[in-house]
């Protein structure tokens, strides 16, 4: 992958030569001209070899396993794209510094000469050292690549296939897939299904037990296996090969696919097409295959797009398996030998220790299973190789799992490895959210703009395409059914990991095994003393740290920063350090600065100085203001600062902000701002803010409502607006508030002008793309609920402390794509009706905090999709009676009302 580095360096490389106009456009000295002049010259040419080296790169990937030669030449390759990018980084950082007045920056310029002087011959010899590599005939001819493998890369994967007796875990959808192949074959036409998950989960097992059982209902059955970069033609080849079919009788007038279909026409047919990697596959191929026959074809994948090819509902998602099955895998190849295939007592609980590291993965446990079954079943051998196993897995375990594996690293584009690639960062386990990790690709470079799409709506389509790959597994969606959490399964970690550490993308270290950092670009460190870590290092080319650890002071990374000032991403996220070291205002090149969840609680005038920051993390660190210099930071674009109110209330969720400091409208980049306090000076600047998509204000007075209204008018792009007024007791007027048609979340805390109630939810009614909605301390009687009952997008929606009422009446058809609903502190609601067609797609519903509801709510039992329900603090009686009653939930009403919902919590 190390077109990725290459990839990044171009991208750096262009935005160096773009200010190249600019620099000869200032008033420069003559030496200092002349010496920029060959230093830019240097830069162009590097760029122009990079680029020539990126379709070899990606081509060398295939063959550097098995090729000693290629794979010195690759790493060269990226060691040489380091250091130019090191040059690169420097010259950047010299010529932007513009700090000091007249006679300092005149200073700095003569110095400068002889600066550009020494990064040129630098460049010189790094492209030197590159030409010395390989000679020039054969560098970038990749057909003699191909020709010394003797192979392309296109060859059927071998089965390595369980056997029918050890099959644990697919009986209900071998005969679901069974049922679908031949349970109609007398209907003529063709039915898809598709199997799909992520690499090692058995979808190939389950498809080729299936092909075993049912080909003999077929005239025809053929088992194709897709190659990742396959050729329409050469695929076709080999569809009429597994056929039977000569290819000499396809010449000029018989072209393959009508040699195809004339040999299937009139034919019941079965066709397996193995491990499909995109959709093109079978639109191109298609056409080879007759409709007027009986056609039945079956597509293993690992992208959820290719598994939506299938006939109605006709697809199978297979996920690891669960613990009973696992665990009888397991003993099925520990102990194959063994007459009855049980773990001997004394190794159980190393056995489910092993069984852990393998995360239900069917390939895993079969590869750790008979890796033990060749060992001695003692306690001691067990206990050795499973330390091994803890270090790296063995390295049997990681070659066989990564024949089935591995090819979805090396199949993806050179944009989404990187992206990948930096989820290794995080440590085994951990749950890293869809904003956070999209920040982090965005500051890294990772992401360009395409065509009219955001740099966020790239990123959250590369995490969609790496959840769809099956290399990314979803832990929790928000109700709109977007990524909220994700996790990186531990099989496809650990070949991640050694990937990562190969390419010298990032290392992890956690005090388990030496740490060598040349060459390293990126560094996790995870559960470990940063103290014990400082006198290891070695390396200067460090790009990214990141700190999993809460063993850190301040002075221990001082010591530990020093050799790296290069630095462009410092994610102190959770550390609990109360201030940062003087040192990390001297990293220039820092563009990523995280101190969510710390202690910091202020920032010196010295972060003036980060003039290449774009994200400022601060959510829930301790920081209350921020520095003035802070609004001379123009190229910032991420801009948190949110911290726990030392006040706390019942049920609105608030948070506060912190002082803008004096000049904020300065940054006109600003994608997000989130929390900034109100106040009439900042108000006045809010509008030259035109570019967020993210902006959250705190401590709104009703003086400020007409400046705010005035500057959110000219936020043209916002998707996201919290507005919370100073406390539950003020009253805005927001009936002026015009927000624009991309607003897909509103949260209000403060209470509403009932006068014009009614005219605000009117005009937030119009918001075409509004999803979420929450309401704090808002007033809301009868009336003005009956107006949220015309928002028809609402997924999710939220009352805290907002509802008067006595009643809630939901009418048939309201809220028709509502999946959450939450009424938190509604102290007069004593009744809640739903008539039958509301809320069609609700799947949670709280009641919290609403001591007046005597009764379930009328009609609860026509919300047929209604998966939990939470009572809390509602009615003694009720509460009483349900709790009274659960142990004999058959022969209750009310638990008979409710008996459709999986789980019910009264609390």
């Amino acid at each position: 992958m190390a077109e990725g580095a290459v990839a990044l360096l171009i991208t750096k490389l262009g935005f160096a030569l773009a200010k190249e106009a600019a620099t000869f456009g200032a008033s420069l000295l003559c030496k200092e001209a002349s010496a920029l002049k060959g230093l830019f010259g240097e830069i162009r040419e590097a760029k122009e070899e990079l680029e020539s080296m990126q379709a070899y790169l990606q081509g060398a990937e295939r063959f550097k396993d098995t090729d000693e030669t290629t794979r010195i030449f690759v790493n060269k390759i990226r060691g040489f794209a380091f250091e130019i990018e090191d040059v690169v980084d420097e010259f950047t950082y010299k010529l932007e510094d513009k700090q000091g007045g007249f006679i300092k920056r005149m200073k700095k310029r003569v110095k400068h000469i002889k600066v550009w002087r020494q990064l040129t011959i630098k460049l010189q010899g790094i492209k030197g050292r590159l030409h010395g590599a390989d000679t020039r005939k054969v560098r970038y001819d990749m057909r003699g690549i191909e020709r010394n493998n003797g192979h392309s890369g296109s060859a059927d994967r071998s089965l390595n296939l369980a056997r029918e007796e050890d099959l644990v875990g697919i009986k209900e959808n071998k005969d679901k897939l069974m049922h679908w192949l031949v349970g109609d074959l007398e209907e003529p036409g063709s039915k898809i299904a598709t199997i799909w998950g992520m690499g090692g989960v058995g979808k190939t097992t389950l498809v080729h037990h299936v092909y075993k059982a049912v080909k003999m209902d077929f005239n025809i059955s053929v088992w194709i296996s897709v190659s990742s970069s396959y050729q329409v033609e050469g695929l076709l080849k080999k569809i009429a090969s597994k056929l039977g079919i000569p290819i000499a009788n396809a010449n000029e007038n018989r072209s393959l696919v009508e040699v195809i279909s004339n040999h299937l026409k009139g034919s019941n047919y079965l066709i397996i097409l193995d491990d499909v990697w995109n959709v093109d596959v079978w639109f191109k191929i298609r056409i080879a295959f007759p409709t007027e026959s009986t056609g039945r074809f079956v597509i293993t994948t690992r992208i959820q797009e290719v598994a939506l090819l299938a006939t109605k509902t006709c697809t199978i998602k297979l996920e690891p398996l669960e613990r009973d099955y696992a665990w009888q895998l397991f003993c099925n190849e520990a102990f194959w030998n063994n007459e009855n295939k049980t773990c001997p007592e004394e190794l159980e609980d190393l056995g489910k220790m092993f069984l852990n590291k393998c995360g239900g993965l069917p390939i895993a446990i079969a590869c750790v299973g008979r890796l033990l079954s060749c060992r001695h079943q003692t306690y001691s051998q067990w206990e050795s190789l499973y330390k091994e196993l803890e270090l790296q897995l063995s390295n049997n375990v990681r070659l066989n799992v990564n024949i089935v594996l591995k090819v979805s690293l090396e199949g993806l584009p050179t944009d989404l490895k990187n992206c990948f690639l930096h989820c290794t960062i995080f440590p085994e386990d951990y749950l890293f959210r869809r904003k956070v990790v999209i920040r982090h690709w965005i500051a890294a470079g990772y992401i360009k703009e395409t065509g009219s799409k955001t740099l966020e709506e790239v990123a959250e389509g590369y995490l969609n395409e790496l959840v769809n790959r099956s290399l990314l597994q979803v832990v929790q969606r928000n109700p709109c059914g977007r990524v909220r959490r994700c996790r990186m399964h531990d099989i496809i970690r650990v070949l991640a990991l050694a990937k990562s550490e190969e390419e010298s993308f990032c290392q992890v270290y956690n005090g388990s095994r030496p740490l060598s950092t040349e060459n390293t670009r990126r560094l996790s460190v995870q559960n470990t003393n940063m103290e014990q870590l400082t006198p290891l290092l070695c390396a200067t080319s460090l790009r990214s740290l990141h700190v999993f650890t809460n063993h850190l002071s301040t002075d221990s990374l001082e010591a530990f920063l020093k050799p790296f000032n290069l630095l462009s991403t410092l994610d102190l996220q959770g550390v609990k350090i109360k201030r940062l070291p003087k040192i990390v205002f001297n990293l220039f090149n820092l563009r990523f600065l995280g101190l969510r969840e710390t202690l910091i609680e202020y920032l010196p005038k010295e972060i003036g100085r980060l003039q290449n920051l774009e994200v400022l993390d601060a959510y829930f660190a301790m920081l209350l203001a921020l520095p003035v210099e802070v609004a001379t930071l123009w190229k910032l674009k991420y801009l948190y600062v949110v911290t726990f109110p030392a006040r706390a209330y019942k049920s609105v969720p608030s948070f506060d902000g912190f002082q803008g400091p004096k000049g904020i409208g300065n940054l006109t980049d600003l994608l997000a701002l989130q929390a900034i306090e109100a106040s009439s000076e900042v108000l006045c600047q809010l509008g030259c803010l035109t570019k967020l998509r993210t902006f959250g204000i705190t401590k709104v007075r009703s003086g400020h409502c007409a400046d705010l209204c005035g500057a959110i008018t000219k936020m043209v792009h916002l998707i996201h607006v919290a507005i919370t007024a100073i406390d539950g007791r003020e009253v805005l007027q927001l009936e002026s508030l015009s927000l624009p048609p991309t607003v897909s979340k509103l949260e209000i805390a403060a209470q509403l002008d009932k006068r014009f109630l009614p005219q605000f939810i009117s005009s937030i009614s119009t918001l075409t793309n509004l999803i979420s909605l929450q309401l704090g301390w808002s007033k809301l009687y009868d009336d003005s609920f009956a107006c949220l009952l015309g928002l028809p997008g609402l997924v999710k929606l939220v009352l805290a402390e907002a509802y008067e009422g006595n009643e809630l009446h939901f009418p048939a058809t309201s809220l028709p794509k509502l999946k959450s609903l939450q009424i938190w502190d509604a102290p007069n609601l004593s009744r809640v009706t739903i008539e039958q067609g509301a809320m069609q797609n609700i799947a949670k519903l709280f009641l919290r905090d609403c001591p007046e509801l005597k009764h379930l709510p009328d009609g609860i039992e026509y919300l047929r999709t209604l998966e939990y329900l939470e009572l809390k603090a509602i009615s003694k009686e009720l509460t009483w009676k349900l709790q009274q009653n659960e142990e004999s939930k058959e022969c209750d009403e009310d638990w008979m009302k409710i008996s459709h919902v999986r789980r019910v919590d009264v609390l």
